[in-house]
């Protein structure tokens, strides 16, 4: 990936429970093995009964149910299972998709209240969680 050079300066960033990422549109919040484990443990359930209650197949892989209207299903006024949500959503909002251009940023953080806010992400932080979420999505193909 050729870094954008906004990256360089670092970003500040704190998730504020918005849900602005967790709502409206459709959307796809896949889950590794692991993931699908650490729900399980953390809502006290077997990794079967999260799969038949709360997930759907996606091709060879897991991912999150949706209500009708787009929202996550964990997501009640705050995500309900932050301290174990998937890498996907623990990574946001340094995806690959979102950092590709100045342009896609600035529409990123038009979306987002918790950009420029909070913790600061150096440019190797950054460019870490963008690669730990790219390894979670490609490695969904062989789940």
């Amino acid at each position: 990936m050729n870094t954008p050079s906004f990256i360089s300066a670092g970003i500040r960033f704190t998730c504020v429970d918005c849900g602005q990422c967790c709502t409206g549109s459709p959307g796809v919040v896949r889950l590794e093995k692991a993931g699908v484990d650490a729900l399980a443990n953390y809502l006290g359930k077997t990794a079967a009964e999260i799969k038949q209650t709360h997930l759907t197949r996606h091709g060879a892989a897991w991912r999150i149910r949706e209500r009708e209207n787009g929202d996550c299903a964990f997501f009640d006024g705050r995500c309900t299972i932050y301290p174990v949500r998937p890498t996907q959503c623990r990574t946001y909002p340094f995806w690959f998709k979102n950092l590709r251009s100045e342009s896609a940023w600035r529409q990123t953080t038009e979306e987002c209240p918790g950009i420029g806010q909070g913790r600061f992400y150096s440019e190797d932080e950054i460019l870490a969680l963008v690669h730990e979420d790219m390894e979670s999505d490609a490695g969904q193909a062989s789940r």
